[in-house]
């Protein structure tokens, strides 16, 4: 075996078997590689006290040998370092139902099977879609918030990036789940809060990102993918040509229309610190009462101290109410400049005693920095005694959470290519065993595999065919009960009696429910595509999103809980020309 595969294999092992992050097995791999220790054999072969002077850990020293005793064991029994014990090379003659990922580029003993083309990938992905607004409007589905953010997101991303294929969008579309739900039970109490993937050295500060619905994720870009025909190709760059032609004639100016057109007005004096439109304040959402009395949130991003009293100013300015106000206190964390390793803190109560320290405590907690925080009491005139610190939290979290989801910096261009949505939570979970972490992956299509390499050792991606497996079985026909239909008497309907469908029957169902979403979905976002600019469309689509969403009980005990989704209430928003 060459160097370049003992390398290979070795941080494979230590990634992947061993769920070391990146940054730290490079480093534990220099260490190797200074005492002249190169592979898994190597270590497993060397006297243990040589591997623990290297690594300067005899804990990590002895481990690290066991593992690669056991992967050599594994491979001389006839499966290769890093799989199942006595799995077999090939499992073409037991046909699994699980998805196999046994074409590995990193390992040239592998023979890959026969790989999918671009456009056969993106035509076994295929997503149907119904638009009869008349079915749409009648059909009421039950379903979960998680597979409705999917389809909002999958169909935007045709409009706000016509450059990705369908399994790129499929792939963003999960990605945006995970991280809306990752973000969503860390908020609930569900799961605390860890480092992210830059801190544990998954990810680079610069991996590019993409923001869907208002949320940034981190994606990998797919050099090179072509998945458009030659003659789809040309037709468009021939149609862009024509458009930016017939706009170039439509909008040059007439010598008579140059005459009589007044003088353009002078320059709108702006604040030194910002521009009108760069401040954006996130809310926590309607007031909470308790007793009378309103707590209430907001957020926006902060840089210097500076603009503190520009941007209280600011926020009273857009909401005038916040001054009827008993208490407006804020806090802030930002970085110094001029000392990046210095963090400035500073808070105000406004008379609500110790809000300020709770919310600069929330802030660390959260690691947030450069954000304002503003935390608004109207008092109802009755003592709340410790529920006071629960509410002001609830509020000071959300507004956070708003804005850690709407706001941030401008997101890195992914220069038109093709990408896919990294797995991060599958990665600093160590994955579904050894076979989901490898750097390639492909499924079985129709004989063929669709293989799905990144090239990067313990990088892992949203699979497109699992986030479009889940839309697929997903959208369920609410029951008659659920759905709330009425007689023609104006009554509700009794209760029917249920008719046993067969497995296949209910599949088919399901696909045609998701049809209609889509549908539904496809009417909603072609109504605005003229009125709206990419950006504006993406905002607006989380909170078209927030006012279909199926109803479900809030905390702990509404999470992963389904409701019913009328189709009818997506058509109520479109456009029109009233509007």
């Amino acid at each position: 075996m060459s160097a370049q595969q003992d390398l290979q294999e070795l941080l494979r092992l230590l990634t992947v078997g061993r769920k070391t992050p990146m940054l730290q097995a490079m480093a534990q791999i220099k260490s190797l590689q200074a005492v002249d220790i190169r592979s898994i054999q190597q270590i497993a072969e060397a006297p243990l006290d040589t591997i623990k002077t290297a690594l300067n850990d005899e804990k990590t020293a002895k481990s690290l040998q066991n593992a690669c005793k056991a992967a050599m064991k594994q491979a001389s029994a006839g499966g290769p370092a890093g799989t199942k014990r006595g799995a077999p090379l090939s499992t073409t003659s037991l046909p699994s139902k699980r998805l196999r990922h046994d074409d590995n580029p990193l390992m040239p003993s592998r023979t890959p099977g026969e790989e999918l083309t671009p456009q056969e990938l993106e035509a076994s992905l295929e997503l149907p879609v119904c638009l009869d607004e008349e079915l749409i409007s009648q059909t009421v589905l039950e379903t979960n918030r998680a597979p409705l953010v999917l389809a909002f997101a999958v169909e935007l991303l045709r409009y706000t990036r016509p450059e990705q294929p369908l399994s790129s969008r499929l792939s963003l579309g999960q990605a945006v789940v995970s991280a809306n739900s990752r973000s969503k039970a860390v908020s609930i109490g569900l799961a605390a809060r860890g480092p992210n993937a830059e801190e544990e050295g998954l990810i680079g500060s610069g991996q590019p990102r993409v923001r869907v619905m208002g949320r940034e994720v981190p994606v990998l870009k797919r050099g090179g993918y072509e998945w458009k025909e030659e003659e789809e190709k040309g037709s468009a760059a021939e149609e862009n040509q024509q458009t930016i032609m017939a706009q170039s004639s439509s909008t040059e100016p007439k010598d008579e229309d140059v005459k009589s057109q007044p003088p353009p007005p002078p320059p709108k004096s702006v604040h030194p610190f910002f521009q009108p439109d760069d401040i954006h304040w996130s809310s926590s959402g309607p007031p909470v009462t308790s007793k009378d009395s309103k707590f209430l949130a907001h957020s926006t991003k902060i840089t210097k101290q500076a603009q503190e009293k520009v941007l209280l100013n600011n926020l009273m300015r857009k909401h005038p109410n916040l001054e009827s106000a008993s208490h407006n206190a804020w806090a802030y964390r930002l970085r110094d400049p001029r000392m990046p390793d210095r963090i400035i803190e500073r808070s105000f109560d406004d008379g609500e005693q110790g809000a300020g320290d709770l919310m600069l405590r929330i802030l660390r907690e959260l690691d947030i920095e450069d954000t304002l925080v503003v935390m608004t009491r109207w008092y109802g005139g009755t003592m709340l005694g410790p529920d006071r610190w629960r509410l002001m939290r609830n509020v000071v979290t959300a507004a956070l959470n708003e804005r850690g989801r709407k706001a941030g910096g401008e997101v890195l261009s992914t220069g038109g290519e093709a990408v896919w949505g990294l797995d991060i939570e599958g990665m600093q979970n160590g994955g579904y065993g050894a076979s989901a972490t490898s750097t390639s992956t492909s499924t079985s299509m129709g004989g063929k595999k669709a293989t799905y390499g990144t090239g990067v050792v313990g990088i892992q991606i949203h699979k497109p065919e699992v986030a479009r497996n889940y839309l697929l079985r997903s959208f369920h026909t609410a029951s008659a009960a659920d759905a709330g239909e009425e007689t023609e008497e104006g009554g509700t309907a009794k209760k029917k009696t249920k008719t046993s469908k067969t497995q296949k029957q209910l599949e088919a169902e399901r696909v045609e429910n998701l049809g209609l979403l889509l549908g539904a979905l496809r009417l909603l976002f072609d109504s605005w595509r003229d009125h709206l600019t990419a950006a504006e469309l993406d905002k607006r689509a989380w909170a078209w999103y927030v006012a279909v969403r199926p109803d479900v009980e809030a905390g702990p005990r509404g999470w992963g809980a389904k409701g019913t989704l009328r189709l009818k209430s997506i058509l109520d928003l479109r456009r029109t020309e009233q509007t």
